[in-house]
Formats: structure tokens, C-alpha cells, sequence
């Protein structure tokens, strides 16, 4: 199941307990690999974005948090909570954090691809997605701690706490803009083609798994996916209006580059 119902927040005591006793779980699901380089941070740039002393960009692998106010648009729900959260724990680290690059080094933007880990050994992306400040993502060949951001998701999820207090997830009929977007729906066709799989969901968006990422899918659990309804998360995109809604071509397209990306809710 990819949640279970939203619990009320918890009085800010019970609150600081629950961190306070979930962070020994987390240390050890999300283990420190020995011993690695430590760096002092200039900047946190927003909830999942740090600037380095030596001037390096870093972006947080298995972590999107909340978009900052940009190009006209407000922020999101929880944006600044969670720089402001980020900073904070990288203060309590003494303005230095231990780096584990990805086996996939940098990204389009030309930022390192890292995970973070404070002057105890905890993982920051797990820190901030237990509680609640943004969303477990996954891709490929960067997904050494998947299980463990996933199973610090749950955990915020299951309270109902930060952004989940509110479901963010939406249906593929309320789909309106490109970004990222965490949606539900049932899949009503499967398809593949040179360009890969098509799994189109019951409104204006369809899951796209390149030719490429199909490895990494188990090609006849896709297949046994139609008339179920499904969760999927990652950055859509509007593949331009006229393109109808109810045909394979629909306007709006979420691709999956990894198969913790989905998940079968019924």
C-alpha cells in the first residue's frame, strides 16, 4: 500500500519525542559507509539545494522537497520549513556534512548528486522525509538507499506530518501543470513501442518507461498493472494542448525511470 490514512499533527512534545526515537532507526536503516569526506557549507540553497565553501552545488539524491517562490509562481506548501529545516541540522553538524556521491555524479545542471550525512552518521534525506518536508524519489543507478528514504516517507505519511498533513496526491484528471506531482489513477491500457512502455492512466496523463530504464521493471508486473490503481510520482510534463485527453497521446506525461516510482495501491 503506498500510505494508510492521515493522522491528526501531534502536540509539538510528542512531536520532538517521535524524532527524538525514530532518528536511531533511521541512522541504522541508513547507515554511514565508513568513513567519508566532510565539507563546510556556505549556503543552503532551499530544501533539498546546499552550496559548498569550495563553491560546489549540491542536490540531495532521494529527496525533492518543496519548490521556493520562482519565475512568477508562489511558494509550495512547505518550501521554507524545509530550508529552514536543512539549515538547521546543518548548524547542528557545525556547518559541516559528510558527502556519498552518486555512482552518477552530477547532474543536467551540473550540481553534485550526493548524499548527506551530519558529524553523528545520520542521513539528512531521511531526517527531513520523516518529517514530512518533501518527497522520496528514486532513480537509476543512484538508488543506493531507496528502501530506507521510502521507509523514512512512510513514517511522515502514516502520522500526517508536514506536507502530508494535507494529501498532496492527486488524480491524473487534476493534473493541470508541469512539475513535480505525486498522482493517482487507474491504468486502463499498457503499451510498448520502440520508444519504451506506456502505461495510460484513466484522464490526460500517461506513464512513459523509456526503452532504456525497462531493465529495471519487471515486464510482466506492468503488464498485470490494468484495471489497477496505481501511485506514481516524478516531474510531468506538458507535452503541449490538442493532443486530447482520452486518447494514447494524452497532453500531459509522467516519466519513470525507476520502479520504486510506482506503486500499486488496489
Amino acid at each position: 500500500m503506498a500510505g494508510s490514512p492521515l493522522t491528526k499533527k501531534a502536540p509539538l512534545t510528542g512531536a520532538f519525542f517521535f524524532f527524538w526515537l525514530i532518528s536511531f532507526s533511521l541512522q541504522a536503516a541508513c547507515p554511514i559507509p565508513g568513513k567519508l569526506p566532510t565539507y563546510n557549507v556556505r549556503k543552503v540553497v532551499d530544501g533539498d539545494t546546499l552550496r559548498l565553501v569550495d563553491s560546489r552545488s549540491v542536490r540531495l539524491i532521494g529527496l525533492n522537497a518543496p519548490e521556493l517562490a520562482r519565475k512568477g509562481r508562489p511558494a509550495e506548501p512547505y518550501a521554507r520549513e524545509a530550508r529552514d529545516r536543512l539549515e538547521q541540522l546543518v548548524r547542528g553538524s557545525g556547518g559541516r556534512v559528510a558527502l556519498r556521491v552518486g555512482r552518477e555524479p552530477r547532474d543536467r545542471y551540473g550540481r553534485t548528486l550526493a548524499h548527506l550525512y551530519d558529524r553523528h552518521g545520520r542521513n539528512l534525506e531521511a531526517r527531513l522525509l520523516a518529517e514530512g518536508l518533501g518527497f522520496h524519489i528514486a532513480f537509476t543507478p543512484n538508488d543506493a538507499l531507496v528502501s530506507c528514504h521510502a521507509a523514512a516517507e512512510r513514517t511522515a505519511r502514516r502520522a500526517g506530518r508536514g506536507l502530508w498533513r494535507r494529501p498532496p496526491q492527486r488524480s491524473a484528471w487534476q493534473v493541470g501543470r508541469s512539475g513535480f506531482a505525486l498522482v493517482q489513477g487507474r491504468v486502463i491500457r499498457v503499451e510498448r513501442n520502440q520508444g519504451g512502455a506506456w502505461l495510460q492512466l484513466d484522464g490526460p496523463l500517461v506513464l512513459r518507461i523509456e526503452r532504456r530504464r525497462l531493465r529495471s521493471f519487471d515486464a510482466g508486473a506492468l503488464d498485470r498493472l490494468i484495471g489497477r490503481r496505481v501511485e506514481a510520482r516524478g516531474w510531468v510534463i506538458d507535452r503541449g494542448p490538442g493532443r486530447g485527453v482520452n486518447s494514447a497521446k494524452s497532453r500531459w506525461m509522467l516519466p519513470l525511470t525507476h520502479d520504486g516510482m510506482i506503486e500499486v495501491i488496489r
